[in-house]
This record gives structure tokens, sequence and C-alpha cells, in this order.
């Protein structure tokens, strides 16, 4: 589908009756036609509403900011309601960092390449070099920033000199460091992480070797927005592929790095075509 000239609008706010008709015939009036719309509320009555709306207005970019203000003015404050309005002909620009594992990263890269994920990545961050030389032809900035042992919030300084007011998307391909919450704080953008879904019942070092020993059936992995919480912010995506008695450690590696890579993608396209909603710790995905 053609992206000139279509906005996308979400919202969310405490359910009542009127909330769809309202929307509607604001867009309406605005010279707008709805081309998709999804909604949901968690209870028949005086739960939370989210509504994803997509919409095409010509001229859409000029009368952006105009439309945004109306709507805040007109709807936003009357029904309580927080709401993001976003062009889709203006891809979110996403930076990716990355440690020594390169297999979510280069998906991502060559995903973005081939077109099936709407988004500009701006730069590469990793706290090692190794990989400089598999980004180059991707023709990416490489930008290495070494983990401090003793001052991370160096290296954290650093990193938001390149980031803040340059990216709408931080995406954690396997990077192995942990995200402090001043710099979470900081980065004026969501953030999306990918891990094994071992975790909780796998977590530390060489988690494969120990869900070997454990006999598992299920290798996973989880795909969430990162908050203050280590590993338990918001889900957006998981899958599995099963296991038996005879997958060694190297095939459950194996294994993992492509489900892995699947479901970060997946979250990583959602997040871009603002398919997403933040609903406390969960996520409503359109």
């Amino acid at each position: 589908m053609a992206v000139a000239d279509v906005g996308r609008l979400l919202l969310r706010c405490t359910d009542k009756p009127g909330l769809v008709a309202a929307v509607s015939a604001f867009l309406a009036a605005a010279g707008a036609n709805i081309v998709s719309l999804d909604q949901h509320s968690t209870e028949q009555s005086g739960g939370t509403f989210v509504q994803r709306t997509i919409f095409h207005l010509p001229g859409l970019t000029a009368v952006r900011d105009v439309l945004e203000r109306d709507f805040r003015d007109k709807l936003s404050v009357r029904f309580n309601m927080e709401f993001r309005l976003t062009e889709a002909a203006k891809p979110k620009r996403v930076a990716i960092m990355a440690s020594k594992d390169d297999h979510c990263l280069l998906d991502l890269l060559w995903r973005n390449r081939r077109g099936e994920l709407d988004m500009s990545v701006v730069m590469v961050i990793s706290n090692h070099p190794d990989l400089a030389d598999q980004v180059r032809p991707f023709g990416v900035p490489f930008l290495h920033v070494p983990a401090i042992k003793d001052t991370p919030a160096e290296a954290e300084r650093r990193q938001l000199e390149m980031l803040r007011g340059n990216v709408d998307l931080v995406v954690l391909a396997r990077y192995m460091q942990i995200i402090s919450p001043q710099f979470l704080a900081d980065v004026g953008c969501p953030l999306i992480n990918i891990h094994h879904s071992f975790l909780p019942s796998f977590i530390g070092a060489a988690p494969y070797r120990r869900a070997k020993e454990r006999g598992v059936k299920l290798v996973g992995a989880t795909a969430h927005y990162v908050t203050d919480d280590l590993d338990e912010g918001p889900i957006i995506e998981q899958d599995v592929v099963r296991v038996d008695h005879r997958h060694g450690i190297g095939d459950l590696v194996r294994l993992g790095a492509d489900v892995e890579r699947a479901v970060l993608s997946r979250a990583v396209l959602w997040h871009c075509e603002d398919r997403i909603i933040r609903y406390g710790n969960q996520t409503i995905v359109f």
C-alpha cells in the first residue's frame, strides 16, 4: 500500500461510550478517509480502551501539526487520552547496539537492505570492535564505545551524545551490557531487547549448556521493551522451536539464534509500523 499522505493514530484511555464515533467524526471533519481501524477494550465496561487507526489525508505533512493540536484540544483533553500521531512515509530512525554476537545485528541490517523493515538505520554502536568489517558493506556508521568496567557511566555518556535527539528507537541486538536507569531516562526513545526465553529459569552464563543438562524440550526467544527492571519489560513477541535428546549444545545455540533473529525482527517491524500500544507492563499488538 502506498504510504504518501497516510497517517497512523494510536490512542489509549479509559473506555466509555462514543470514543470510536468521536475519533471517526474528527478525522472525517478533517477530510481524512479511514483505511483501517483496530480497537480493543480490556473490559466490557470501564476498562482501558486502545485503538489504532490508519487514515489517508491529502497534504498530511503540511497539516500534521495543526491536526495533532486540534486532536489534543478537542478529544485528548475531553477523554483524558494518551495518543500518538505519525506519518507512514517517515521511517523511524534506528540505532542498533551489539557486542560480539553478529546474528541479530546482521539479520536486521540484511532485512532492512531488502526493504523488509520500514526504518532507517543511522548507526551501529558496539562495546567491541569485532563486527566493524561485517557492518561496513551495509553503509552504516560503526561506532566503537568500549565498556569501561570502573566507570561505566562514561561509556553511557558517550553513547548518549550520539543517540539523544538523533534516533527514534534503539535496538539491543545481543548487546551484553546492563543498561542503567539513568541511560533509559536520558536517551529519549524506546529500547527493544532480545534474549533467550530461558529466563528466569536459566539466567547467567552458558544458558544453553544448562538447558541441555535439564533436558529441555523447547528453546525460544523473547523481545521486549527495556525498563528499569532487568529483562522484565513489556513483552512484544515470543517464539519457540521444539528440541529433543538428539540435539547437542551446539544445536541448541544454533536453533536459539534462529528464533532470536525472527523474534527480534518482528518486534522491530511492528514498532516501526506503529502497531504496538503499551498497557501497564504489557503490550497490545495490532
